[in-house]
């Protein structure tokens, strides 16, 4: 009889015997096993991605855990520094700060996410069709992609929010404009590299269509990069849903948006500084941890590093 190992699991080569149950070994997750080595490896992103799920937890569950209503004006306590009723204190319209943030991680989430998911779709589009075809299809989305690229992206997401006007919406287009281009190159270059590949040589040989092959073997390659540039762009979107919200054609109030809770509070800054210091630490560790994150994964997907 010969011992042989199958899927981790040591087993008898005669049916009917098997080692006792203590002595197997105990099914493997990749999954797992990933998260583990991901922990073990990156310790700061780790602690930055738990940072990033807290946040979302935070802010669906928003309604239940803000003690006030964040447009609630409370008359008899205008400008209230932190305290036992008001942890981050109240606005000049007597508003919680703490409640405002709150619901504030909402709306910086919902832009970022937006933001993000369609910057995916139309840069991985757009990037495997130059890729793939390249020759005049190339050269067209890609001097397409440098006029976009050319103008610095905060000028640009500026205009086109100043053009269409103050609305949540406006800003997630203009901000999907601005980061297109960005995962349009990423994949077009990748896209490149894999088109050369012999099993994209041998679907071509059996067959297949290009639409097939972009599909099967081009958009699954280029996971790793896109999670690593998903992750700072996340980041880059909440910075730019505030930036134009301070300049007052992002997210209309009295929507609390952390941006409009810094604008409206800088004129209070020396009599009221936890108006300025709580929404500005939420949005600073909020881009941190997605800058961090991202630094990690890039770490963690490069296979030049050790396990």
């Amino acid at each position: 009889m010969k011992r042989k190992d199958v899927n981790g699991v040591a087993e008898l080569s005669q049916p009917g015997l098997q080692l006792p149950a203590a002595q197997r070994a105990a099914p493997r997750s990749l999954f797992w096993d990933e998260c583990k080595r991901f922990v073990r490896t990156q310790p700061t992103g780790a602690l930055s991605l738990l940072f990033i799920l807290l946040m979302t937890v935070t802010a669906l569950l928003s309604p239940v855990l803000a003690p006030y209503e964040p447009d609630a004006q409370y008359r008899e306590s205008i400008m209230v520094g932190p305290n036992a009723d008001f942890w981050m204190g109240t606005d000049d319209l007597g508003r919680d700060v703490f409640s405002r943030i709150l619901y504030g991680a909402r709306i910086s989430l919902y832009v970022g996410l937006v933001t993000v998911v369609l910057s995916v779709i139309f840069g991985t589009l757009l990037g495997v069709v130059s890729g793939y075809f390249g020759g005049i299809v190339d050269m067209v989305i890609q001097r397409v992609m440098d006029g976009i690229m050319a103008i610095p992206a905060l000028i640009l997401a500026l205009f086109i929010a100043a053009l269409l006007g103050p609305d949540t919406k406006h800003v997630i287009l203009a901000l999907v404009v601005v980061e297109t281009p960005r995962f349009a190159r990423i994949v077009r270059g990748e896209m490149l590299k894999i088109r050369e590949t012999t099993y994209v040589e041998a679907a071509k040989a059996m067959g297949a269509r290009a639409w097939r092959i972009m599909l099967r073997h081009g958009v699954p390659n280029m996971v790793a990069p896109l999670t690593v540039l998903a992750s700072l762009a996340f980041g880059g979107a909440i910075i730019a849903e505030a930036s134009l919200s301070f300049l007052g054609i992002g997210t209309p109030p009295p929507n609390p948006s952390w941006g409009l809770m810094l604008s409206g509070a800088t004129r209070y800054m020396e009599n009221a500084p936890w108006l300025v210091v709580f929404p500005g630490l939420a949005l600073s560790l909020s881009v941190l941890a997605f800058n961090l994150l991202g630094d990690a994964l890039r770490d963690y997907f490069d296979p030049r590093l050790p396990s």
